[in-house]
């Protein structure tokens, strides 16, 4: 919590014992009612705040506009079996994947609805790729709406036993930093599909 928000909570108690306290005296009750009263007032609201706190804290109060992107690093789940990737579903219900761009550490999502492999701009960089500055910027749709990219081209991206060379990619700031991992890359794969909840990639 921070000091701004401390203070806010602070000024809200302070107010709610002000109003309480004063319908009570509005209302000329003896002192004992009064401090019968006043106890039951201040364990309500140490109720209410716990039970908000709770759900505060269990993200129930947290919007849903946001599209998050993904697990923290370590959260992913893949396995090599019987030569094919097998990547556990996430909790965010998508499908993640640590692997290499030209020797450089990256995350994926496996996305069958992008037609092209799209990099974040930051692992474009990392990774040392050239992109095409010299022409016009093409304008991609995207969940998040409408992003300007360039093209580039990826020498080598592998993904557990998975290795394409010479991959056409995308590269914008638009995309956050999130990677995803197109058909021009999965129609490449002798096979892939979703099977037990887990996305399985065989090369």
């Amino acid at each position: 919590m921070t000091a701004t928000d401390q203070a806010m909570s602070s000024l809200w108690y302070v107010g709610a014992i002000v109003l309480v306290g004063s319908a009570l005296v509005a209302r000329r009750l003896p002192m004992n009612a009064v401090l019968r009263m006043a106890l039951l007032w201040i364990g309500i609201f140490a109720l209410l705040w716990a039970v908000f706190s709770s759900a505060e804290q269990a993200g129930w109060l947290k919007g849903q506009g946001v599209r998050s992107p993904g697990p923290p690093p370590g959260e992913t789940q893949a396995a090599v079996a019987g030569g094919a990737l097998r990547i556990a579903v996430s909790m965010d219900g998508h499908y993640w994947a640590e692997g290499t761009i030209n020797g450089t550490p990256a995350r994926f999502l496996i996305d069958s609805g992008a037609s092209v492999t799209a990099l974040s701009d930051r692992t474009a960089r990392a990774a040392g790729l050239n992109m095409d500055s010299a022409g016009p910027p093409l304008v991609m749709t995207t969940a998040n709406g409408k992003v300007e990219v360039q093209r580039t081209s990826i020498g080598t991206l592998q993904v557990g036993p998975i290795r394409a060379s010479d991959l056409e990619a995308v590269v914008s700031p638009g995309f956050g930093d999130v990677n995803v991992i197109g058909m021009n890359l999965l129609s490449r794969l002798k096979s892939w599909g979703v099977r037990d909840g887990h996305m399985v990639l065989t090369p």
